[in-house]
């Protein structure tokens, strides 16, 4: 169900771009074109786009998420976790990130026991 539903969410961002991104271009190509989702076993599921360098795209804060994913390499994984305490709630939650990042092929997903442990470990890139 949840696969479904990112898989949903996937295919209503992402717009195709003919020359493909972070592949040379103007000054105007985009670095990277990311999708970024989130479904909870709930139901519910959100999505938006995020593009860098230029930074922008559905995401609100674009330009926070982009500098994040940079220190972090593009990795979602290597962002340095928030000191938020969080609920011992399970609600599983599954953030996917796919796309391009500075011309390599990214798909990265992980379950999260919950949203706040979600935002606590990947900060603004999925805070949408």
């Amino acid at each position: 169900m949840i696969n479904a539903v990112i898989g949903i969410i996937a295919a209503l961002a992402v717009v195709p771009h003919p020359g493909g991104y972070g592949t040379g271009g103007g000054r105007d190509t985009p670095r990277a074109r990311l999708t970024l989702s989130y479904a909870a076993e709930t139901g519910s599921a959100a999505g938006v786009t995020l593009t860098c360098e230029p930074d922008g795209g559905g995401h609100p804060r674009a330009g926070r998420a982009c500098a994040a994913l940079t220190r972090a390499g593009g990795d979602p994984d290597r962002i340095r976790p928030r000191r938020v305490y969080c609920m011992t709630v399970y609600a599983p939650v599954t953030a996917e990130m796919t796309g391009v990042w500075r011309g390599r092929n990214i798909r990265w997903q992980h379950t999260y026991g919950n949203a706040c442990e979600m935002r606590r470990a990947t900060g603004v890139l999925f805070a949408f």
